[in-house]
């Protein structure tokens, strides 16, 4: 009977020991889901709060703020930049005849579309009087093409069309065979085919069609005799700049020294680089020019800015600054100086003030330059044409240290 009651007490204990091993292992493993959930929920509020954070702006009288913006000159090809001289485009022209044309060609005063056609017609053995012709299915015209340095024969070029008569359109006329001649008197293409005119454009419930008295033939001309060029002339590659600068001509003989060696290239002007032809180039001139077109250099630039009136666009280079001014214009003023000595952070830069339509703003910057005095204005609600109204005031004060352009 105590054996009973002994194993009786042994089995609680043991039955016990179990529950509160179970319990134990429910508990952590409760934590451990708990202490989980959070981690992902704490995740989840930081990734969505750190973009707010990212964009929250700077108070607007804080360095942050400042609005000069830091300019990287740009590194171009010397191709880019730059062209051989003796590989240019040549103008050609020539006179023609527009035939086929719904009543809309030369009139009474087209006395010379009718000559053209009494001229054509003897070629072909017809004789007519050109006192008895009158019609208005022809038009004569100038015909206009560019020859490029590199078209070869049998290469087609584009041909510009245009009436010097009275012809009301050239729609659907056809250009008859007309020689092309250069500023030689030479013919290097011939011309013909379906006169395009273009279409026409809808805006605001009207119809608008393109100038018909001018049209094009595409691929229209045949180069029938090639340029006679050569990009090596005397043993010597001539660089001429596409916009001239001394500085930039100068990187570019440096650039092309440093490749090859020596002083191979020198500037001769704020335009023109004149590169000797390496000896072991001399057979074979292409491969040179093409690894001097795809060296790179850092061009350089005049400050300039460039403004629009009639669209109050306002396009401004790099190294543009200004004097310290004051400026007043309607209802916006604008001063730009130094701040005072009590100034603790930014003693060597600049502060500009500025006022307009009961808004007012005061920026410190490390540089005053045109592009901050553009943001700000367009800050405070400032019209383009007040914003160049200023500018031009700027340059007529001899503040603005740039050049103005006004399109």
């Amino acid at each position: 009977m105590i054996s009973i009651v002994n194993w009786r007490r042994e089995r609680r204990e043991h039955m016990d020991d179990d529950w509160r091993a179970d319990a134990g292992l429910i508990i952590t493993t409760g934590m451990f889901v708990i202490i989980f959930i959070l981690t992902m929920f704490l995740a989840t509020e930081a990734e969505e709060v750190a973009p707010a954070q990212v964009l929250t702006p700077a108070p607007v009288n804080s360095p942050a703020a400042a609005l000069n913006f830091e300019v990287t000159p740009p590194v171009v090809r010397i191709k880019d930049i730059a062209r051989v001289k003796e590989m240019r485009d040549n103008q050609l022209v020539g006179l023609g005849l527009v035939v086929g044309l719904d009543g809309t060609g030369d009139g009474t005063a087209g006395q010379a579309s009718i000559e053209m056609t009494s001229n054509m017609l003897r070629q072909f053995g017809v004789y007519v009087d050109s006192q008895q012709l009158r019609f208005r299915n022809t038009a004569a015209v100038m015909v206009t093409a560019t020859l490029p340095a590199a078209a070869r024969e049998g290469d087609r070029l584009d041909v510009h069309v245009a009436s010097i008569s009275d012809a009301r359109s050239l729609s659907g006329g056809i250009l008859l065979q007309t020689p092309l001649q250069g500023a030689d008197g030479r013919v290097y293409a011939v011309a013909q085919g379906v006169v395009s005119i273009g279409g026409q454009s809808s805006q605001q419930n009207r119809i608008t069609r393109t100038h018909a008295a001018s049209g094009m033939v595409i691929g229209g001309a045949i180069v029938e005799q090639e340029l006679p060029v050569s990009p090596i002339t005397d043993g010597k590659l001539t660089l001429v700049l596409a916009t001239p600068d001394f500085s930039t001509a100068a990187r570019v003989a440096a650039a092309i020294n440093e490749a090859v060696g020596g002083n191979t290239a020198k500037a001769l002007d704020h335009t023109t680089v004149e590169v000797v032809l390496p000896p072991a180039y001399v057979r074979n001139p292409v491969e040179f020019i093409a690894a001097v077109e795809e060296l790179s250099v850092t061009p350089d630039t005049r400050a300039r800015v460039v403004v629009n009136e009639r669209t109050g666009t306002v396009v401004i280079g790099g190294h543009v600054r200004i004097a310290p001014v004051a400026l007043s214009h309607g209802e916006l003023s604008v001063r730009i100086a130094q701040p005072a000595e009590t100034a603790t952070d930014w003693e060597t830069g600049w502060m500009m003030q500025m006022n307009g339509a009961g808004r007012e703003r005061s920026i410190f910057l490390d540089g005053a330059s045109v592009e901050d005095i553009v943001t700000g204005l367009n800050a405070i609600g400032a019209a383009p044409k007040d914003i160049i109204s200023l500018l031009q005031a700027l340059k007529a004060a001899g503040a603005l240290f740039a050049e103005l352009i006004v399109i």
